[in-house]
This record gives C-alpha cells, sequence and structure tokens, in this order.
C-alpha cells in the first residue's frame, strides 16, 4: 500500500514531468540502462568469455566488424589482436567499470557523511575546507600551487580573516 502509494507521487511529481518532456533525456536514460543492463547480463548474453583461454584462437585475430564486408558474424565488433571478441571484452570491461564507480561513489559518500558527522559534533571547529572549496573556483584548486597563498591563505577568508 504504501509503496504504490510512494509510485504515485513519484509519477505526478514535477521531475518525472520534466523526464518525460525531454526527448534527450529519455534516449540517454535508455542508452543508459541497454548498457548497464549488458555489463550485467554480459555472463550470459555475451557472444564469446574474454577470459576462456582454450576459445582463443590467434588466426582470427584483428577480423573486422560484421557488418564490414571481410567481417564474420560471430564477432560483431571484429576482434583484437590475440582473437578476442571486442563485444564480449567491452561487455565485461563495463562490468569492472560499473563497480569502480559504485565503489568510489559509495567511499566518498560514507567519508563525506563521517566527516560530515564529525564537523557537526565538533560544533564548526573541525577547519574550513568546505568553505575554502566553496569559495574559490574549481580551475584555481586544481591548479598544481593550490590557490594564492597555500591552503591557509585559503581558509583565512572563509574564517572571518583570523
Amino acid at each position: 500500500m504504501a509503496a504504490d502509494n510512494a509510485i504515485s507521487r513519484a509519477l505526478d511529481s514535477d521531475l518525472w514531468w520534466s523526464f518525460k518532456r525531454s526527448p534527450i533525456t529519455v534516449a540517454s536514460a535508455i542508452v543508459a540502462l541497454v548498457c548497464i543492463g549488458a555489463a550485467v547480463l554480459a555472463p550470459w548474453i555475451a557472444p564469446h568469455n574474454p577470459f576462456d583461454l582454450a576459445s582463443l584462437n590467434l588466426l582470427d585475430a584483428f577480423k573486422p566488424p560484421a557488418w564490414n564486408p571481410e567481417g564474420d558474424a560471430a564477432y560483431p565488433f571484429g576482434t583484437d589482436d590475440q582473437g578476442r571478441d571486442m563485444l564480449s571484452a567491452i561487455m565485461y570491461g563495463a562490468r569492472v567499470s560499473l563497480l569502480v564507480g559504485f565503489s568510489a561513489t559509495i567511499f566518498a559518500t560514507l567519508t563525506g557523511v563521517a566527516v560530515g558527522l564529525l564537523a557537526g559534533y565538533a560544533g564548526g571547529r573541525g577547519g574550513c575546507g568546505a568553505d575554502a572549496h566553496r569559495g574559490y573556483p574549481a580551475h584555481l584548486s586544481l591548479h598544481p600551487r593550490g590557490p594564492a597563498g597555500g591552503w591557509r591563505g585559503a581558509c583565512r577568508p572563509a574564517a572571518g580573516g583570523a
């Protein structure tokens, strides 16, 4: 019952209305879901297993994609220098990329929440890292020498000139 209410509220929200009205957003979401689905389902839908060395044939190396006249339908995106199917390699490689991306996001979220909780518990005495980050454009923060005056100089305006 509560799930039905949550779904009906989500479908009646401004976010869903904006999403439906933008064809580029819908197309991007479909492409993202297809890519994520292909990565998750790679062991079942990939034409070949790129990790099965017994199935590799060096005579199949550098085959062009299937749409090329010299291409082979068994290798839709062609093969690499060791005869591995490129479509299968992309699907299995996407699994690793998704794992790294989600792991980094979870780690950053947990770290940010922990630091935020500690800063809130300390009553704001934990430094001015967030204020310094907000006060300077990203391109200055990425400069090899850092913001003018080092981090102490960056924190001074946020700390009230102390």
